[in-house]
C-alpha cells in the first residue's frame, strides 16, 4: 500500500501533514486507501439512488462508541480484505526488480507507511532468506499488525522482520517495535482516545506504543542494504509539498543498495480523480465504500474517506480511513525522482474504468486482471476521461542511481 487536514473527532485516518519545520513533533498520518495492485470500487445506480438516504441515515459510529459485541471486525482487517493485495503487489517488484536491476533475486524489503505490514509479512513467506522493514507513524496499526498479522508468521520468523515507528521524513530517527513474540501480546498497549495530536517518538504518551519506549533507533541498527524500497497505497500523496517529496525520496534513495535497488510507489491520477466520487464494492460480509470530495484545483488537493457497512452486525463505520492528499502530476514526480538522485524514472499505468460508465458487480469489478503496462517516452499516450493507476520504480544500477516508474 499511507495518509492530512481536518481529522474527524476518531481516529479514522492516520497520515496527518508533515511539517518540516517542526521536525520534534511528528504527527499521524492515515493508511490510504488503495494499493497499486487494488481495484477500485464500483458504483451502481441503485447504489446512487440510495446514497443519499444513506447518508441521512442514523448511523452507529463504532469509532466514536466502540461495541461490546467481539464479532464486528476491526477497521484494518475490513482494510487489507477490501483493499491490500500483497502477492499481487509482490509479484510487480520481483517482476521490476529482474527487469530493471538482474543479476539476482530480492532479498531486502523496506516498506515504508506500511500501516499493519501486510506486504511485508507476505514478503517474508515468499523466500526463508528474505527480510523486512517496515515503518509507519500509526502506532495503532503497528499494534493491529503485531496482535494479528505478525502472530500468524512464526516465531522462526520474527528475527527477519523489523517494524519501526516514526516519520519517513525522519526515518533514521524512528524507533524498533519489540517483536519479541513472548512480550507482544501481553505488554503492548495502546491508547484508543479519539484526539488525535503530535508526540514525541521519546515518550510514552498517547500513539505511542510502549514497546518502543526503550528501544533502539533505526540509526543504530545495522541492516542489509535494501534491494526493494516500496510506498504504496499512494501514500507520497500524503506529502503536501515538493520539499518534503524530494526528502522522502532522497531516504528512499538512501536505503537502497549500491549493488542495484529499486524504489517503487504507486500514483493516484486522471480526470475523474479531480471530481466528487462515491464508489462501493460489495463482498459477502460487507460493502466497502471510497467517498471523494471536491477538488481544489488551486492546491491540487482532495479529501478520501473509506467506510465500511457490515451486513450481519447491521453496523456502519462512517470514515473508517480518512485523509487530505495533494494529487502530484508524473512531470513532478519525475523532476522530484531525479532532483533526488534517480538517474532512470519509469511509469507503468494501468486504465481504471471510466467513472461515468462503470457498473456494480458482486466481489470484484470488471477489469480486475487488466495489467499494467509501461508508459515509454514519446509514446503519444493520452488518457481521456477513465482515472488511473500509476506505478513508479527507482532503481540503483551505478552507485545509487535510479529508476522510478
Amino acid at each position: 500500500m499511507g495518509k492530512h487536514g481536518k481529522k474527524h473527532s476518531h481516529r479514522q485516518g492516520r497520515r496527518a501533514a508533515y511539517n518540516l519545520e517542526e521536525e520534534e513533533e511528528i504527527q499521524d498520518y492515515p493508511l490510504s486507501p488503495q494499493t497499486s495492485s487494488a481495484q477500485e470500487p464500483i458504483l451502481s445506480d441503485s447504489d446512487k439512488e440510495s446514497q443519499e438516504v444513506e447518508i441521512q441515515e442514523k448511523e452507529t459510529d463504532i469509532d466514536k462508541n466502540p461495541p461490546i459485541n467481539n464479532d464486528v471486525p476491526s477497521k484494518f482487517l475490513l482494510y487489507q480484505q477490501s483493499v491490500q493485495s500483497p502477492k499481487g503487489d509482490i509479484s510487480y517488484l520481483q517482476k521490476f526488480f529482474l527487469m530493471y536491476v538482474g543479476g539476482r533475486l530480492p532479498l531486502h524489503l523496506q516498506e515504508d507507511f506500511c500501516g499493519t505490514a501486510l506486504l511485508s509479512v507476505e514478503w517474508l513467506h515468499s523466500d526463508a532468506r528474505r527480510t523486512a522493514v517496515g515503518l509507519d507513524l500509526d502506532a495503532e496499526a503497528l499494534d493491529w499488525c503485531m496482535e494479528n498479522n505478525m502472530n500468524k508468521i512464526g516465531a522462526d520468523v520474527y528475527s527477519r522482520i523489523s517494524l519501526f515507528h516514526g516519520n519517513v521524513l525522519q526515518p533514521l530517527k524512528s524507533r524498533l517495535v519489540n517483536l519479541d513474540p513472548h512480550e507482544i501480546f501481553e505488554n503492548i498497549t495502546l491508547d484508543h482516545e479519539g484526539n488525535s495530536k503530535t508526540v514525541s517518538l521519546n515518550s510514552t504518551t498517547q500513539g505511542n506504543p510502549r514497546a518502543v519506549c526503550k528501544t533502539k533507533l533505526m540509526e543504530d541498527i545495522k541492516f542489509p542494504a535494501r534491494d526493494i524500497v516500496c510506498a504504496f497505497n499512494y501514500s507520497c500523496c500524503c506529502l503536501h509539498s515538493r520539499k518534503e517529496l524530494v526528502l522522502y525520496f532522497k531516504h528512499a534513495r538512501n536505503a537502497l543498495s549500491t549493488k542495484g535497488g529499486i524504489f517503487v510507489m504507486d500514483l493516484y491520477g486522471g480526470t475523474s480523480s479531480e471530481c466528487e466520487l462515491r464508489m462501493q464494492r460489495r463482498f459477502p460480509n460487507f460493502k466497502y465504500t471510497w467517498e471523494q470530495a471536491g477538488f481544489d484545483i488551486i492546491q491540487r488537493k482532495t479529501r478520501i474517506s473509506l467506510h465500511f457497512n457490515l451486513h450481519k452486525q447491521h453496523k456502519k463505520i462512517r470514515h473508517a480511513f480518512s485523509y487530505s492528499w495533494r494529487l502530484w502530476s508524473l512531470p513532478e514526480i519525475k523532476e522530484s525522482l531525479e532532483e533526488a538522485g534517480f538517474q532512470s524514472v519509469h511509469f507503468w499505468i494501468r486504465n481504471m474504468p471510466d467513472s461515468e460508465e462503470i457498473k456494480c458487480m458482486d466481489g470484484f469489478p470488471v477489469g480486475r486482471d487488466l495489467k499494467y503496462e509501461e508508459s515509454l517516452p514519446d509514446a503519444g499516450r493520452y488518457v481521456q476521461k477513465a482515472r488511473v493507476d500509476c506505478w513508479q520504480h527507482a532503481v540503483d544500477v551505478h552507485g545509487r542511481n535510479g529508476i522510478s516508474w
